[in-house]
């Protein structure tokens, strides 16, 4: 453990020692690790650091090492550390996230002190039952809503880690004639809608973290974190937890129970807008924001099972209206 970083945790828990107690994952492309620590004599039993080395960084698992990929990891750690340190807190118990303790730098080396959420979310799941699924949309459904209309200083302009922008190594490999003509029609679409909030940009199934009974979440990995059409996190998430068959089936009936969640948090921040116009922008912005994560894929890894029936139905028709 570098010993700087270690005499900080100990003052910012007030902690006599702290050990690293495991290892919970290493991060993606070998940029560092996600570590729980014990505390000895401090009211917070454990910790959870993430810490950045990206000069330790190894190979792309998918070969995307560039100097493009490089600098666009660099720059997630940076906004997902502003994130925490000036955003994360005026998060509420609807929108869940592990409380900031703090952060530290030492180098090109950081760390990221959060609460420990296996405290109280200590559930991982990797399928979703029906009311689960809603459960992560009631998420979104706040998320968004406490952040409507806000800007996003410190983070990315455009969030979502597909951004068209950030992505011209994986935008020339696409092989589909009309989607590569009309994605940055997309990206226009998506990013001149009336009604942007800040989207988590990363809301996979795998950031989410569950209560023992399941009836709530709460979110990690805010690396993405930035301005956006709230479609972009539901239309992705929906994605990484749902088959294609499942998508198309439950769509309408789920998108309903987003946007009943939205309105009702929306109500309760007392926020005045015209609600019916945001549904409507939003619901027609739904599967404009599935077009332009296929972008992604299909130039990042066209065999990925997310690129189905469903998927090529929706950008076939986004297609078809620009």
């Amino acid at each position: 453990m570098n010993p700087e970083f270690k005499n900080y945790l100990q003052k910012v828990t007030q902690s006599s020692d702290c050990n690293e107690a495991e290892i919970i994952q290493s991060l993606w492309s070998g940029y560092g690790k996600i570590s729980r620590y014990q505390l000895v004599d401090s009211q917070i039993e454990t910790v959870v650091v993430k810490c950045i080395a990206p000069n330790q960084s190894s190979d792309h698992p998918r070969g995307w090492n560039t100097d493009m990929s490089h600098n666009r990891k660099v720059k997630s750690y940076q906004v997902e550390s502003y994130w925490y340190a000036n955003w994360n807190h005026q998060c509420n118990e609807n929108c869940r996230v592990p409380k900031w303790i703090g952060s530290f730098s030492a180098g090109e080396s950081q760390w990221i002190v959060l609460e420990d959420l296996d405290v109280n979310f200590p559930v991982r799941k990797h399928q979703l039952s029906f009311f689960e699924v809603q459960v992560c949309l009631k998420w979104l459904a706040n998320f968004h809503a406490a952040f409507l209309s806000r800007k996003p200083v410190g983070l990315w302009e455009v969030g979502t880690y597909w951004h068209l922008e950030t992505r011209p190594d994986e935008f020339e490999k696409i092989e589909h004639t009309e989607l590569k003509l009309k994605a940055h029609r997309i990206d226009e679409e998506l990013n001149r809608c009336k009604f942007q909030t800040i989207v988590h940009g990363d809301a996979k199934l795998a950031n989410f973290c569950f209560s023992p009974d399941g009836q709530r979440v709460a979110a990690v990995d805010f690396q993405y974190v930035g301005g956006g059409c709230g479609m972009k996190d539901v239309a992705y998430f929906l994605g990484s937890c749902l088959s294609g068959p499942d998508c198309e089936l439950y769509q309408d009936e789920l998108l309903g129970y987003y946007f009943s969640e939205l309105e009702g948090a929306l109500q309760a921040l007392a926020l005045s807008l015209n609600f019916e116009e945001l549904k409507d922008e939003w619901t027609r912005m739904y599967p404009i924001a599935c077009a332009d994560f296929t972008r992604f894929l299909l130039g990042w890894m066209p065999a990925h099972q997310k690129v189905n029936d469903y998927s090529v139905k929706l950008v076939n028709a986004v297609l078809r209206s620009l």
